[in-house]
């Protein structure tokens, strides 16, 4: 019954490219067209081909991580890249669309994460290990999409740029209060204290990354204009000049967009400038994926912006500037995943086999949904005069001002 519904299902997904697959009785199938990439793949046991026919996003990071499914003659960005490719162009089941569709519109329920909720899944990925994170980061531990003005730029040139570009937009001026939303360990509140003279309050919900944030405050000196909390944004008074969050919106969830936009804009001074980095689609709204939801970022969420501009326009907040960051993230994620190879061994000291086939895996899904899908990076400056910022972009292309 498995392998005639898998069948099926490889049959109306195949259409630009080929895939060999070897089944747990030994017989193989090729699924495709004569023409088109080929990528060959084993199914070592039933159990995985029932799986990949209920919930094959799941399945497959699964099989491969447990060792049931193995690619043969291929390699990961290959075999993903055929397979992201063909669903795109081909077909699904309607059993599996039923499923995604299910799946989609439980969103609002799945993505609730309240205050309580929240911290949970903050944990779950963030809270394993600095050490990890030093291994494959920059020096700065930028864990978000760097800014690329030349792709050959190392790392912690592209992080330094990314930080660059964002200060530019927030238009800063020294002496004033700037709430960093999600502020992970601390580089972006150090950088904008350190160079901007500004006074900067950082809230995250992972421990880990707070005990880090505030030694290295401590270590630069910076103690007197940095703060560092352990507080959901929800639950931030005062106001503030200017506000950043980058790489939290993803980790929000659908049902509390209003919530976010509305905070921001309660929080942000009348004259004052918001800038939020968040990856996004440039297309409309799909189910997110199992795999990444179950493993690594639980309750996380990446939002076309068609989702993000009801809560926007409801916020009562101008859309000053939106930039949209194509390919970028799939540099910078080329870049961690090189530094985690380099260190393998390490990791491998740290942990088991299967852990490095999940990051590996999603390293791979990652890099393959930023080249191969349309998904990149927003930036939305918002503010709430239409004048807040300048009327054109080229402030942004000037040496910004530094205190």
């Amino acid at each position: 019954m498995w392998k005639t519904l898998f069948d099926r299902m490889m049959r109306a997904m195949m259409v630009r490219d080929r895939l060999r697959t070897e089944f747990p009785d030994g017989t193989t199938e090729t699924y495709g067209p004569d023409r088109g990439d080929l990528a060959q793949v084993a199914i070592r046991e039933n159990e995985t081909l029932r799986r990949l026919c209920l919930n094959p996003d799941l399945a497959l990071g699964e099989g491969l991580m447990n060792g049931t499914i193995a690619l043969i003659d291929t390699d990961l960005d290959a075999f993903l890249r055929i397979i992201l490719q063909n669903r795109a162009a081909g077909d699904q089941p309607g059993w599996i669309r039923t499923a995604n569709n299910f799946r989609f519109h439980a969103r609002r329920f799945i993505q609730r994460n309240t205050p309580e909720r929240a911290r949970a899944n903050v944990a779950h990925h963030y809270d394993i290990s600095d050490d990890l994170y030093r291994l494959f980061l920059d020096d700065d531990m930028q864990y978000s999409c760097a800014y690329f003005t030349d792709p050959d730029m190392s790392l912690e040139d592209a992080q330094m740029a990314k930080k660059t570009h964002i200060a530019r937009k927030l238009c800063l001026s020294p002496g004033q209060r700037v709430l960093d939303i999600g502020c992970g360990w601390g580089g972006m509140a150090l950088t904008l204290a350190q160079d901007f003279d500004v006074h900067v309050t950082g809230v995250t919900l992972s421990r880990n990354q707070l005990a880090t944030a505030q030694a290295r405050a401590r270590e630069a000196g910076l103690e007197d204009r940095v703060t560092f909390c352990l507080q959901d944004y929800r639950k931030v008074t005062d106001s503030f000049d200017r506000i950043v969050s980058v790489g939290m919106l993803e980790h929000v969830g659908v049902p509390n967009y209003g919530t976010y936009f509305a905070k921001v804009a309660d929080l942000l001074k009348p004259d004052g400038i918001a800038l939020i980095h968040s990856i996004g689609r440039s297309a409309p709204p799909m189910p997110h994926s199992s795999w990444l939801n179950k493993y690594i970022f639980p309750g996380g969420y990446v939002p076309s912006l068609s989702e993000l501009a009801v809560p926007m326009e409801q916020s009562g907040l101008w859309q000053t500037d939106i930039e949209f960051l194509r390919l970028h993230y799939a540099y910078t994620l080329r870049h961690w995943r090189q530094r985690f190879e380099d260190n393998i061994d390490t990791v491998r000291r740290m942990y088991d086999d299967r852990f490095v086939t999940m990051f590996r895996y999603y390293f791979a899904i990652c890099i393959a949904a930023f080249e191969h899908q349309m998904q990149g990076v927003y930036q939305i400056q918002l503010a709430h005069r239409r004048d807040a910022v300048p009327l054109t972009r080229d402030y942004l292309y000037r040496t910004p001002h530094a205190g």
